[in-house]
């Protein structure tokens, strides 16, 4: 283990990893529940236009997870973690099935063309010659932007963002006066977590997003006692695995090729010029949105690490790069959205990640969640 990952040589050691593996894991599991809940139910109502249920999506973002994430650090040796990407499954489930009409396996063939695109470009080269080019600022600027994006879902799931009429977003309300000690809890949560986050952080303390996290769960478990229903609506529902198991071979697994070449409803709605164009600039727009993701979140990821060579770039990139394409052709396979490097890794870094022993550790995370459904 010691000759394979360099634990030495980077400075870290076996515990140090696994902590830094389970800190990402805490960090992105959320996409195992949102995730399938999008494809499953993407306006809550419990309408299913996509037709394909809950467990068998969970299952296929878990896979892609735990093979994505593991083959990232076996082939890259650095603390990289990959998922079903948030907002390009957004893009998948809502403009591409919903808004233009293809089916849930037509759209699967874009991301199938999409990584093998990827792969195509990085066996070439021509990948590293893009990131090249990227000037810096944009590097820097797309982390920082993904986690914004990241922030602003957590807070609308918090509810302390909620939609207004006027400017789209506004703040709730935390006047007891007028909103209930139950609706505003999970708000104050929230924010003292996240403010305790924000202060372990900045006193540089390892561990200090997993400790918000357990703690935050823990707070919020405890305060639920002061609310009176807490717990009987909590209705936490436990799905057998060999049922979802069943479910992703018979809905998502391979449809991409059982299902997903036959776009003749879509034809004879739109008609073949319009399929020809939705296919060109679906495709770029997915790959393009992977790329600056993938690029961005890699580049800050190593350089917090002090991953970066003489030239500035990240070692052993063009095996990272080679990773995510060959996991994005995975996730299609599996029947899910795009497959990207998440920006959460930089939690397992700032935790002392330094090698892929943080990602083989949260892919093991994955394997577990995945056998234990919840809905």
């Amino acid at each position: 283990m010691e000759r394979f990952f360099k634990l030495k040589e980077r400075g870290t050691s076996v515990k140090t990893e696994f902590l830094a593996g389970m800190t990402v894991f805490f960090a992105m599991v959320y996409i195992l529940m949102v995730n399938a809940n999008m494809f499953s139910d993407p306006f809550g109502d419990g309408t299913n236009p996509l037709v394909v249920s809950y467990g068998a999506i969970y299952i296929a973002t878990a896979l892609s997870a735990v093979v994505g994430t593991i083959l990232a650090g076996l082939l890259s040796n650095m603390p990289l973690a990959q998922a079903s990407g948030m907002g390009l499954n957004a893009f998948f489930v809502y403009t591409v099935c919903i808004g233009f009409g293809l089916s849930y396996a037509n759209a699967l063939v874009l991301i199938l063309i999409e990584g093998v695109i990827f792969i195509l470009l990085t066996v070439t080269g021509l990948r590293k010659r893009i990131f090249e080019a990227l000037p810096q600022a944009v590097l820097a600027a797309v982390p920082a932007g993904i986690g914004l994006f990241i922030a602003l879902l957590g807070l609308q799931n918090a509810r302390i963002v909620v939609p207004d009429s006027s400017t789209c977003v506004d703040l709730a309300s935390f006047n007891l006066l007028t909103q209930s000690w139950g609706d505003i809890m999970p708000m104050v949560v929230t924010l003292c977590t996240l403010l305790a986050i924000v202060i372990m952080s900045h006193k540089k303390i390892r561990g200090s997003v997993l400790i918000g996290i357990l703690g935050g769960m823990a707070l919020y478990y405890l305060l639920g006692l002061t609310v009176d229903g807490f717990y009987a609506d909590l209705n936490l529902q436990l799905i057998s695995p060999w049922e979802a198991f069943r479910a992703f071979g018979s809905e998502s697994l391979f449809a991409v090729f059982t299902d997903g070449f036959d776009f003749s409803a879509y034809v004879e709605t739109h008609g073949s010029a319009n399929l020809i164009l939705t296919i060109l600039t679906t495709a770029l727009a997915f790959c393009m949105v992977d790329m600056f993701d993938t690029l961005g979140t890699l580049y800050a990821a190593c350089e917090r690490a002090d991953l970066l060579d003489e030239h500035g770039e990240p070692i052993n990139m063009n095996r990272a790069m080679l990773s995510d394409a060959v996991v994005t052709t995975a996730g299609a396979l599996c029947g899910t959205s795009t497959v990207t490097t998440f920006s959460e890794v930089n939690a397992g870094v700032a935790a002392g990640g330094r090698t892929g022993l943080t990602s083989v550790f949260c892919g093991l995370f994955f394997f577990v969640a995945m056998l234990l459904l919840t809905h």
